[in-house]
């Protein structure tokens, strides 16, 4: 098998991204998950452009690295001047790492107008400062920044700046789309031009400004690339950076080669989503491979197949990346989703009951519930259904009163009345809001028989008003999370009426928690 470079630069391209941030604490945590996972190079940043970055390459320096080689990331020295007085050079060696990766003007453009220098210029400034960089014991990759734009406009110049950092003394030359903007096959066209006058190794760092820098990093593969340069997850300035993410999948499970330690591709789900979790930001559900809804079925016609052969609407395995699949209930749901998530959760149901539930989930959609992110809700509609089942408790009245006082301002008042293993309870409790006092008197109402609901803690509540058109009169939706030390699940109601939405969804939560506790 082919061995390709993962070259990961989340730490350093990756922050560019507008509300991507890391600390310098979370870079050191992302950079050993890197390092575990397998890949390559891990990028750390610009040591010199900010503390962060100072205080990363420090700490990097005396840690201990398995698979990866840290890289400092940084420019040619400056135009008229040489790389033994340049404060950039200057930082990339004081970072002291193995490698420094170093980016040059390919694009005639960026160097009459951006530089202002000539072409010579540029040529010296590059060759130079790779071997400075190398006369000091460094390793050099060297970017070719804009290189296809430059290519486009002037081929000649273009080769002639690579060939500027070979003699200078570059391990690897890589092809930069700077401006996210080159198609398929125009990098594969350029790329086989490219090799008939350059025998250096060559990578390959593209940006997603054009929704390609997936497909123009694996077309760059195919035509011999053996590093790839990318993010976690895609992230980046403007669009976006290649997602090593899907990279990866595609290079190791589709076109056979290798890219990471045998068997870590699995973990490619976990490392995803714990980049995700120390940036602060939300996962995408809908990325390839490693989003909730990668492997998400929702359409009856889909699942009815799957039930009989999983690559029917699969074109992986997902346990292969780490994740899985999942049946997802919504008013375009057959008999085989309900089926589906009633031997998920352990129900015992026959077709015509199933049949029953499925028309109530298509009628409930119709009046404004959602069940795609209230899977508990369906589980217990299911359970319901199932022979001898007893509801933990049955609802006969509850009262909720909100008033305003001199002195103490708003408050909310419940009364719940239900029945618990025949016998009949009323309780009252107070709370900061309608649905926390209608939560507080249940919980009051069931703990004698019931302890483990003490363990239950409301973790979100959304509210979704659906025809906004119809003004305070509108259905309004309510998402409730709920959890306990074990598990975490969500419940649905909808209503004209807000608190008996939030009661139905209420209701469920606790239903739901009760039978997966017992």
């Amino acid at each position: 098998m082919t061995k390709i470079q993962i070259y990961d630069t989340t730490l350093r391209d990756g922050t560019q991204s507008e509300g991507f941030t890391l600390s310098a604490n979370d870079k050191v945590r992302v950079a050993q998950r890197l390092d575990d996972f397998g890949v390559a190079f891990i990028e750390g940043g610009w040591p010199g452009s900010n503390p962060k970055d100072v205080e990363f390459f420090e700490r990097a320096r005396d840690m201990q690295w398995k698979n990866a080689l840290i890289t400092a990331f940084g420019s040619t020295c400056r135009v008229k001047g040489g790389p033994e007085d340049d404060a950039n050079i200057k930082a990339l060696l004081d970072s002291n790492t193995p490698v420094c990766t170093i980016f040059g003007k390919t694009w005639s453009l960026h160097v009459k107008e951006v530089l202002q220098t000539t072409f010579e210029d540029n040529l010296r400034i590059i060759e130079q400062s790779v071997a400075y960089l190398k006369s000091n014991n460094k390793r050099v990759i060297y970017d070719a920044e804009h290189f296809f734009d430059g290519y486009k406009a002037d081929s000649s110049y273009a080769v002639e700046t690579l060939q500027a950092a070979i003699r200078g003394g570059a391990e690897t030359i890589v092809l930069c789309d700077t401006n996210g903007g080159t198609l398929p096959w125009e990098v594969e066209r350029i790329v086989r031009d490219l090799k008939l006058v350059i025998k250096s190794p060559f990578g390959i760092h593209t940006h997603n400004d054009g929704e390609c820098a997936v497909v123009n990093s694996l077309t760059a593969v195919r035509e011999g690339a053996m590093q790839v340069q990318g993010t976690i997850n895609g992230v980046g300035e403007r669009c976006g950076n290649a997602n090593l993410v899907s990279i990866m999948a595609d290079l190791e499970l589709k076109m056979g080669y290798e890219c990471l330690p045998k068997g870590h591709i699995a973990k490619l789900y976990e490392l995803s989503h714990f980049v995700a979790e120390v940036a602060n930001i939300t996962p995408d559900d809908h990325l390839p491979f490693v989003g909730k809804s990668a492997f998400a079925h929702k359409g009856g016609v889909h699942v009815a197949a799957m039930r009989r052969n999983a690559q029917s609407y699969q074109h992986i395995t997902p346990e292969l990346v780490g994740n899985k699949m999942r049946v997802v209930v919504s008013d375009l749901s057959g008999r085989g989703n309900l089926l589906s998530k009633a031997e998920e959760h352990g129900v015992e149901v026959e077709g015509e009951e199933v049949v029953g539930v499925l028309n109530e989930v298509k009628e409930l959609e119709a009046r404004g519930f959602s069940f795609e992110a209230a899977e508990a809700s369906v589980t217990m509609m299911l359970k319901r259904q199932e022979y001898g089942y007893k509801a933990p408790f049955e609802l006969v009245d509850f009262f909720v009163n909100v008033e305003h006082r001199q002195g103490r301002g708003i408050f909310a008042e419940a009364m719940v009345k239900v029945r618990v293993q025949g016998e009949l309870l009323h309780t009252a409790a107070e709370g900061n809001g309608p649905v926390n006092a209608m939560d507080n008197a249940l919980r009051k109402a069931l703990i004698g028989y019931y302890p483990q609901v003490a363990k239950f803690h409301l973790s979100d509540y959304k509210v979704r008003i659906l025809d906004s058109d119809h003004g305070t009169e509108a259905i309004t939706r309510v998402l409730i999370d709920t959890r306990n030390d074990t598990g975490r699940w969500s419940t649905v109601g909808a209503s004209t009426n807000i608190i008996e939405a939030s009661w139905r969804a209420l209701a469920d939560s606790v239903e739901y928690g009760l039978m997966v506790a017992h």
